[in-house]
């Protein structure tokens, strides 16, 4: 099992980013609150990993912090609840405000997130009730720089949304409804997630 990766970062295209640790380049799939505090490329980045083994791929995953890695690891062993879903649910809710929904069996923040039906947010406040107690909380750290470019950070926060599991078109009307002029994808995305949970 791989615990965490510290090296280079090589490369950044939300949802998936590459470190170069001893020349060797580690694809990764990450959360948005994890890219939201990456250094700059070229810079020095440590991630704490998950590792997951199917029969047709092995993914890598990496997190800022150890309380979103183990939010993550506690999520995907709810039933209905893959990686994909785990990632996007991390990407639109902190793990301090998860914890307090299903302390509070609050179901209206969970449902406004991409993929999370009231049936599923249910399920998730249910089965996660008993693992809260395993998940450390970690203070936010500032950071993350973007790619510059109008239409590129517009077309790369498009296209990060829709892997994480909105719709084309609605992934589109939620960056384009926010002003552009000087915005990182990171901004973009962040504040596009902020309005879908309001």
């Amino acid at each position: 099992m791989i615990g965490f990766l510290r090296g280079t970062l090589a490369s950044k295209h939300a949802p998936s980013l590459v470190i170069d640790v001893g020349g060797v380049g580690y694809e990764l799939d990450a959360p948005m609150s994890t890219f939201f505090k990456l250094p700059a490329v070229g810079e020095t980045v440590m991630l704490h990993t998950h590792l997951q083994v199917r029969e047709d791929a092995h993914t890598l995953f990496g997190f800022f912090s150890e309380s979103e890695r183990a939010l993550f690891r506690s999520l995907i062993r709810v039933s209905g609840v893959g990686a994909k879903l785990a990632l996007a649910i991390l990407s639109g809710i902190s793990v301090d405000e998860f914890q307090r929904c299903v302390q509070a069996a609050d179901t209206s923040v969970l449902v406004r997130l991409p993929g999370i039906g009231k049936k599923t947010a249910e399920r998730l406040i249910i089965e996660m009730r008993d693992r809260l107690p395993d998940l450390g909380v970690a203070p936010a750290v500032p950071g993350g720089i973007g790619v510059p470019g109008e239409a590129s950070a517009v077309q790369e926060a498009v296209g990060a949304l829709v892997a994480l599991g909105f719709k084309p078109q609605e992934a589109g009307a939620m960056v384009r409804k926010l002003p552009s002029e000087g915005r990182t994808a990171e901004d973009l995305i962040r504040q596009a997630l902020q309005g879908a949970a309001k």
